[in-house]
């Protein structure tokens, strides 16, 4: 399994911008995905996940409101849609995917099987 993220960048604060995470190996559609993110001299938190079916989305409360998670089966890709940005978002995103087929929710980083590089975004003026 391969996860391949991008649409990274630096942006302004209050802007916005779509991660994508591409698959290969693996149909994103039968598994659950999430994205995780780590700033320098922390550790990698939960940001965001969705279900195997797509029906069923959970964002971390520092995030919820801003960010929304999708998945387009047919380009085998989940997005990352962050708007409203702010400085303390900088880190750098890793998506992940759970090979379980579990429906419980899944937050911790150790609940995932196969990570991306990650993509570093920036958020400043």
């Amino acid at each position: 399994v391969q996860l391949v993220e991008s649409g990274g960048g630096l942006v302004q604060p209050g802007g916005s911008l779509r991660l994508s995470c591409v698959a290969s190996g693996r149909t994103v559609s039968n598994f659950r995905m999430g994205w995780f993110r780590q700033a320098p001299g922390k550790e990698r938190e939960f940001v965001a996940t969705i279900s195997r079916t797509g029906d069923n989305t959970y964002c971390a409360g520092s995030v919820k409101g801003r960010f929304t998670i999708s998945r387009d089966g047919a380009k085998n890709t989940v997005y990352l849609q962050m708007n409203s940005l702010k400085p303390e978002d900088t880190a750098a995103y890793y998506c992940a995917l759970r090979t379980s087929l579990s429906v419980v929710l899944a937050v911790r980083s150790s609940e995932y099987d196969y990570w991306g590089q990650g993509t570093q975004v920036t958020v400043s003026s």
